[in-house]
């Protein structure tokens, strides 16, 4: 697919790669903080807030700014664009400079820097890093998607299709009683906890088949994964079985979604989730 909103001369796999890299500097940051003794503070809808968010987002923004002059950025820490500015949007980053500040506050690793670019309510490109692994997963329309660990070479990943007992992904601090029922009803099944975009990342490579979500998102929390799931042959889609769109209305809350490798599970997972 054409980008015509991209500046002339540069391509996906140029973004993709830059991307990587901003994600990953902004991971050095995050680490610097996660390394001493932090304060949290709590946001408008009591969500935790520490330093290292605020690290990355100005690292982050200012980095994809000078990358793209042109293009808008869109920042979880930044969010209070009016839709009628952001309506008007074609093209532009969607950022999540620590996903998954709870799993940081409690120092278990399971936190990402979410990196995606948008184009026409799509994800087309997506970096998903973990700076505690310091594993980057990256992915762009038509180019696949692949794993890079240490800055190394890209690994592809993929999904599989091969489990008659499906392996879950689920939340490590957001589960919800709407979940425990849907597993419940699923029947027999492996549970995997995790936290931030890691669960989308867990099916991306195979290591899991579904994430069923039945909790409250926003656009940023699923943008880059999205797009690694998908380069890998996976889908993200809301219980109607529709993609999951970008910036289509004033609310950045995502509906109700499912992660999927196996498409065996999904008629399923959405009749369950209709019932409960």
């Amino acid at each position: 697919m054409a980008l015509t909103d991209l500046p002339e001369g540069l391509s996906l796999e140029h973004l993709r790669n830059n991307a990587c890299l901003i994600a990953r500097q902004a991971g050095r940051l995050i680490l610097d903080v996660y390394e001493q003794a932090f304060e949290v503070s709590e946001k408008a809808d009591r969500s935790p807030l520490t330093e290292a968010d605020m690290a990355a987002h100005h690292h982050i923004v200012t980095a994809l700014k000078d990358l793209t002059p042109d293009l808008p950025v869109l920042s979880e820490e930044s969010d209070g664009i009016p839709y009628s500015e952001r309506s008007t949007w074609r093209t532009y980053w969607l950022v999540d400079p620590l996903d998954g500040t709870r799993e940081f506050v409690k120092r278990n690793g399971e936190f990402t820097v979410n990196i995606a670019l948008i184009h026409d309510h799509e994800p087309v490109l997506g970096v998903v890093h973990a700076p505690v692994l310091d594993v980057c997963y990256a992915a762009a329309r038509g180019l696949g998607a692949s794993r890079i660990t240490h800055g190394g070479d890209p690994e592809p990943i993929r999904i599989s299709r091969r489990r008659r007992r499906p392996v879950v992904a689920g939340s490590r601090s957001h589960g919800t009683e709407r979940m425990e029922q849907l597993l419940q009803r699923l029947g027999d099944h492996e549970l995997v906890s995790m936290g931030s975009s890691l669960k989308f990342c867990l099916v991306a490579e195979g290591r899991a088949d579904v994430y069923p979500r039945l909790g409250p998102t926003c656009e940023w929390d699923t943008a880059a994964a999205q797009c690694v799931v998908s380069e890998a042959g996976g889908r993200v889609v809301d219980l109607n079985g529709q993609p999951l769109r970008y910036n289509t209305r004033e609310s950045l809350r995502n509906p109700e979604f499912l992660v999927t490798g196996d498409d065996r599970w999904l008629d399923t997972l959405t009749g369950i989730a209709a019932s409960i």
